[in-house]
């Protein structure tokens, strides 16, 4: 099962967020209006672009992890017939110098110039009239490698010789945080380590540039941050931003930054090259090659506690392998060195967080990053801590949590709504599923299935628990600003707004937004394009709250418009007048209106921006206000383990959450469902494996995604609706938390039934593997 996909789903009785409270508007679950289009296979993707007199690119890439380019011979590769044109760092404006991009840090060349840093680092492009063609011309250019011995393990980047110009560190962030002379009576310790995630998109990347007349280009693109990726394009491309225009086209799904610049920039410099239209559509081993994977992480932990269980101190140490370039990592490891004590009350905390770079693959943006980690870090060292003073691991969690007012080791107050007491106690008390039954016919839900299963003498099954928490929108100062316009004309609405839908359900939102606000039905949701004001990147649920807030705020400045005559008309304020079922009526029944007739013959549009509150940076000491809000979640794993196979099989899942307000409550169903899935592949199967710095298996067969019948049952126990008052509606994220906090439960409950440590994800056979076995 793809990371964009969902698991079925049972949502427990008495659990509903309520009926809908009308056809339409906030908190109905209208459908997304291209899921029949996607369903049926009819949704045109990127890779399904087309343009008159069209060529086909390919990218060599390095066989290498880490080597010195000796030579870069195109000669053979240009005289190909059908060949277009080949382009190398030679043929990026400043000989390739400068140009350099990057989501977090810009820090890495188009094209390898003299050193290759990664497996599959893009060393030159081919455009050719042909797909096999082009294919051909790449293979056929001649490098000279002087391969080099690859940095791979982050502890040893700190001794090695610098990879990058900017040096192997990329953060450092200590984080001190009350007295650092505090003991408890009782201590527990551990080492994990998180493996490498893929955001293993079904569909592949690829996109069309197109070149335009003023000496600019067109790139149509799966961009889920069209607006930076425009201004990385063109500082590469040497254009102003104004001649390079990004035209977001069929975005399958995201969960981490859907198209890499890596992929768009050959593109673009191919089109201006040729002055034709040049389109790239990556193969799997590409897609794997070329895009940014999560973290790998080392973390060292030790917890502080006294005789009861409560925390005293929490001490760790955070390692994240950033791969060959910055990226995001800096990102990643503010959440990671601010979440490391998780959602519990700790008095005391001091925690090393370090970026690091390697000759690894590139890690950056995926969904929970920094926070999946260091979750299913502190949550061994809960079960460490319980089995240590044989208690209950949920009890000793709930002697802990963290409720608003509280403050978190960064020195931040929680002033959001913090129910975490109140979600452990949802999955602790959701009812137990029945142990499985010792018969043929039940065989197939065994560990292993029916052909892998083993003896059903050796299952065992465990109960674990996770509690993760996550931010909202960016952090540490970041500028979240959104622009959205709403138009209306004859009675139907148009809201133009550069927020990109993949799949969070933004498309659907602006919708119910504009009919609940002006009382239309029909509402149209333009295009993105960079010809629209930016709306950011579609991650952390910026465009709930960000572009959700500016078009909730241009549809009641359109309200006022519509309102202000009619108020002026009868002697009253527009507060006076209420939209309710497409009507227009005032407080004591006067006027009484349909909405399309005040609008006849209007055309009638707003334009607004949406800014949260800002933050700031952690300073020297990990100490600050650094994040907009938080969101959290409980959940409750329920294994059954083959401790003489290690194969386990996880039964299921019952998800409490803090959700804000349900906005859309099938949408919200299907992106917990989504996250959950996502972590359960993060558990038990997905590893992107790099011996010696090589992407082993790069392709859907060697590295394993989750099936359907991988999918355990997924109880959405209860969802929490405490609003928060500086979120527009209310509503918090609610993708990303699941997706950090389902690894650690999966991990627990493994712990539970073998009783072994479990100090690494994917949680491996053999850690699931009892020698001594004992019933």
């Amino acid at each position: 099962m793809s990371n964009e996909a969902t698991a079925m789903v049972t949502t427990s009785a008495g659990t509903e967020p309520g009926p809908d409270p009308s056809p339409h508007g906030i908190g109905s679950s209208l459908p997304s209006p291209d899921a029949r289009a996607k369903t049926e296979g009819t949704f045109p993707y990127a890779a399904d672009l087309w343009a008159e007199g069209l060529l086909w690119a390919a990218v060599l890439r390095s066989p290498h992890a880490h080597a010195r380019i000796v030579s870069i011979d195109a000669s053979h590769a240009r005289a190909m017939p059908g060949v277009r044109a080949v382009i190398t760092h030679e043929d990026v404006p400043g000989n390739g110098i400068g140009a350099v991009y990057g989501r977090g840090v810009r820090d890495r060349p188009v094209f390898a110039s003299e050193v290759v840093r990664h497996h599959g680092e893009p060393i030159a492009a081919v455009a050719a009239d042909h797909p096999d063609t082009a294919r051909m011309a790449a293979a056929a250019v001649i490098v000279e490698y002087e391969v080099q011995e690859p940095v791979t393990d982050p502890e040893k980047a700190f001794s090695a010789e610098p990879l990058h110009p900017d040096g192997n560190l990329i953060r450092h962030i200590p984080l001190r945080h009350g007295d650092p002379e505090a003991t408890g009576a009782v201590v527990v310790e551990g080492v994990y380590r998180v493996g490498r995630q893929d955001p293993a998109p079904i569909g592949a990347e690829a996109g069309l540039a197109v070149p335009r007349p003023d000496g600019g280009v067109e790139l149509y693109v799966a961009s889920t941050d069209p607006h930076g990726d425009r201004d990385l394009a063109a500082a590469c491309y040497g254009l102003d931003p104004e001649r390079v225009k990004i035209v977001v086209t069929g975005v399958p799904g995201a969960t981490a930054d859907r198209d890499d610049p890596g992929f768009q920039l050959p593109l673009g410099l191919l089109a201006l090259k040729t002055g034709c239209p040049v389109k790239l559509t990556a193969t799997r081993e590409e897609s794997f090659l070329g895009h940014s994977h999560r973290h790998p992480t080392l973390l060292r932990y030790r917890h502080h506690a006294d005789a009861e269980g409560r925390l005293v101190k929490v001490e760790a140490q955070v390692l994240l392998d950033a791969g060959a370039y910055a990226d995001t990592s800096s990102e990643a490891l503010a959440a990671a060195v601010a979440f490391a004590c998780g959602p519990y009350v700790v008095p005391n905390a001091f925690v090393e967080g370090w970026a690091v770079r390697t000759n690894n693959p590139p890690s950056g943006h995926v969904r929970g990053e920094g926070a999946l980690q260091v979750c299913a870090a502190y949550e061994a060292q809960m079960d460490k801590l319980a089995r240590k003073l044989g208690a209950d691991p949920a009890e000793v969690r709930m002697r802990n949590v963290l409720a608003t007012g509280d403050v978190l080791p960064t020195g931040q107050a929680v002033t959001c709504p913090a129910p975490v007491a109140e979600l452990l106690t949802a999955v602790r008390d959701f009812p137990l599923p029945a142990l499985p039954k010792d018969t043929p016919e039940d065989e197939w839900l065994l560990p292993g299935g029916l052909e892998g299963a083993g003896e059903p003498s050796a299952i065992r099954r465990g109960v674990g628990y996770g509690l993760g928490m996550v931010h909202m929108l960016g952090a540490e100062g970041t500028d979240e600003v959104s622009t959205a316009t709403v138009k209306v004309h004859d009675g139907v609405a148009t809201v133009i707004c550069a927020a990109v839908e993949t799949g969070q359900g933004f498309g659907m939102l602006a919708r119910q937004i504009v009919q609940e606000t002006l009382g239309v039905d029909e509402v149209h949701i333009a295009p993105v394009d960079t010809d629209q004001p930016s709306a950011g990147a579609a991650c952390r649920s910026r465009h709930t709250w960000v572009s959700g807030g500016a078009v909730e705020r241009a549809a009641k400045m359109v309200r006022t418009q519509l309102l202000q005559p009619l108020a002026h008309k009868f002697g009253m304020s527009t507060e006076l007048l209420q939209i309710t079922d497409g009507k227009i009526t005032s407080y004591d029944g006067v006027l009484s209106t349909t909405v399309s007739e005040a609008l006849e013959g209007k055309e009638l549009w707003a334009t607004a921006q949406c800014r949260p509150h800002p933050t700031e940076p952690l300073d020297e000491n990990g100490q600050g206000d650094a994040f907009v809000g938080l969101a959290f979640c409980a959940i409750r794993a329920i294994v059954d383990v083959d401790i003489e196979l290690g194969s386990v099989r996880v039964v299921e899942l019952a998800v409490a959450q803090d959700v804000g307000r349900v906005l859309n409550p099938a949408q919200l169903r299907a992106r917990i469902e989504a996250g959950v899935t996502q972590g359960l592949g993060a558990a038990l199967t997905e590893n992107l494996r790099t011996p010696r710095g090589l992407v082993r298996h790069p392709d859907l067969t060697g590295y394993a995604l989750p099936t359907a019948l991988d999918a355990p049952d997924i109880h959405i126990v209860t969802l929490i609706e405490e609003r928060d008052v500086v979120a527009p509606f209310g509503a918090k994220a609610v993708s990303a938390v699941p997706v950090v906090t389902s690894p650690a439960a999966i991990a627990s409950a493994v712990r539970a039934a073998t009783g072994r440590p479990v100090a690494r994800l994917p949680i491996r056979p053999q850690a699931a593997v009892v020698t001594t076995p004992t019933a």
